[in-house]
């Protein structure tokens, strides 16, 4: 028999098979206290994940609670170390993986929107586009000049990323985003 046909029986020629990085939304609920944002992200940080998008706000004024949504890429066994880590920190109470929690629902993503403050300078021609293509994506002027104009946006991460790669030919001067808000469809609560 032909040797190079043969099963070595090496586990070194065995290929690792690798899974794709997915984009999870994980929402923490966390007591409102210092250093509990800080102690959330150093685990991030401290393990070298990527963080696409972080929001923090008091959702339960009573029992001094925040919410924590935080947004990454990671395969899935990284994703799932992720969550048991961040369960063992003290200050947090609860940790969700939204993503999984809307396809448990039958959806593809929780409901996730995020608002989005627009910078344009133009004159002209370039001026009656920007406003035209404002107003096709909802976009509302909130301060505005005869050199600038100011929008203001609400909508889902793509929706954003799409008006402002289309208001760079059109004079785009700065851009301020507040992160992802997400929440999952049906009646109960994280």
């Amino acid at each position: 028999m032909n040797a190079q046909l043969q099963p070595t029986g090496s586990a070194y020629f065995i290929s690792k098979e690798v899974a794709k990085p997915e984009k999870h939304t994980l929402s923490v609920l966390v007591d409102n206290e210092p250093g509990v944002l800080a102690r959330v992200i150093g685990l991030f940080s401290g393990r070298g994940y990527n963080i696409d998008s972080l929001t923090v706000s008091e959702t339960e004024h009573e029992k001094h609670l925040s919410r924590i949504t935080i947004v990454t890429s990671a395969t899935p066994q990284v994703l799932d170390q992720i969550r048991h880590q961040l369960e063992r920190i003290v200050p947090v109470h609860r940790v969700v993986d939204m993503t999984i929690a809307a396809a448990e629902y039958g959806h593809d993503r929780p409901l996730e929107r995020e608002l989005a403050l627009v910078k344009v300078a133009g004159t002209g021609d370039a001026r009656v586009e920007a406003l035209r293509l404002a107003e096709a994506f909802r976009a509302n002027v909130i301060d505005a000049n005869t050199g600038h104009f100011v929008f203001e946006l609400t909508g889902r991460v793509s929706k954003i990323e799409q008006f402002i790669a289309i208001m760079k030919p059109l004079g785009l001067v700065e851009v301020c985003r507040t992160g992802v808000a997400a929440l999952n469809r049906g009646p109960e609560g994280m």
